[in-house]
């Protein structure tokens, strides 16, 4: 079995963080490495993470089992809550606030995992997600796998599905970016083109492009296998808040207009020529981004 990291990056989510990592931690799936990376949180992230490190070790926890008639008492048996065996945890600590995207290279350029993701420290992952889509790259021979997600609000409950199309790079690339939030990849695809761009706050969007560009295979799992928490007005904070949503929005229109010139070129170029001239193009973009916003 291929071991699967998952990094979990956080900022003052502390009322969210520990259903997160539940959802990863009780996966069906047998061998996962998770990675928390908390990015200078100012909320009490820092003793939810203790309490949830001692507490892989020392929760217990029981059910009845069997009901003895003739002393009119019903026992219990007792377990570990947590599981052990398959299982690894990893904080990571940054002293101040660096982003999203710093945070996940950090958590990520230490992953041993051959397959790898990053989930949101307030989302859930159902409980087959990396099984089903660690058989998809296996099946598929894919290097990155996305699956359909619920929209929930803050009590869980669904507000939407959100159904995403099979891949094509049109579809995922040049109509909007629309493959990668419920999602596993091959680690490899790092080491061969990088990791997060730490200018950016479409920094998925960015990356996912830069593997399809070249030539990574994606698949899609048309199963809804992981809850995205809805930012509803109380919660439009850090990259939620309106400014940084906006900036978020902008870099994502400029990157669907790089994956359409790609397209566009690829029916001229050979195609070493056309990944070096629309990469460049991007890196040129998001240069300009950076000096016009100062």
């Amino acid at each position: 079995m291929k071991k699967i990291s998952v990094v979990v990056p956080t900022y003052n989510q502390a009322a969210y963080l520990p259903t997160c990592l539940d959802s990863i931690w009780f996966q069906d799936y047998d061998d996962l490495e998770v990675v928390v990376v908390n990015d200078g949180s100012t909320d009490d992230t820092v003793e939810v993470l203790e309490r949830y490190h001692s507490g892989l070790t020392d929760d217990r926890v029981s059910y009845a089992n069997f009901f003895d008639e003739e002393k009119n008492e019903l026992k219990r048996r007792f377990h570990e809550r947590y599981r052990k065996a398959g299982r690894d945890l990893i904080i990571i600590e940054h002293e101040k606030n660096r982003g999203l995207a710093t945070a996940l290279n950090s958590g990520f350029r230490i992953c041993q995992g051959e397959y790898c993701t990053y989930v949101p420290s307030d989302d859930i992952c159902y409980p087959s997600m990396f099984s089903e889509m660690a058989r998809a790259i296996q099946e598929k021979g894919a290097d990155l796998v996305y699956a359909d997600m619920f929209i929930v609000d803050d009590q869980g409950r669904i507000i939407r599905q959100f159904q995403l199309p099979d891949y094509s790079f049109e579809s995922c690339f040049q109509d909007w970016y629309l493959c990668g939030v419920a999602k596993l990849y091959r680690r490899v695809l790092h080491e061969r083109w990088g990791y997060y761009d730490e200018k950016l706050l479409a920094h998925d969007h960015e990356l996912f492009l830069r593997f399809a560009m070249n030539g990574a295979y994606f698949y899609h799992v048309p199963r809804v296998l992981m809850g995205v928490r809805d930012h509803s007005a109380e919660r439009e904070i850090y990259i939620h808040s309106p400014e940084n949503w906006n900036r978020l929005i902008e870099e994502s229109k400029e990157l669907v207009k790089i994956a359409r010139g790609f397209s566009e070129r690829r029916e001229v170029c050979e195609p070493d020529q056309e990944i070096e001239i629309v990469c460049q193009k991007g890196e040129g973009w998001l240069a300009q981004t950076q000096l016009d916003s100062g």
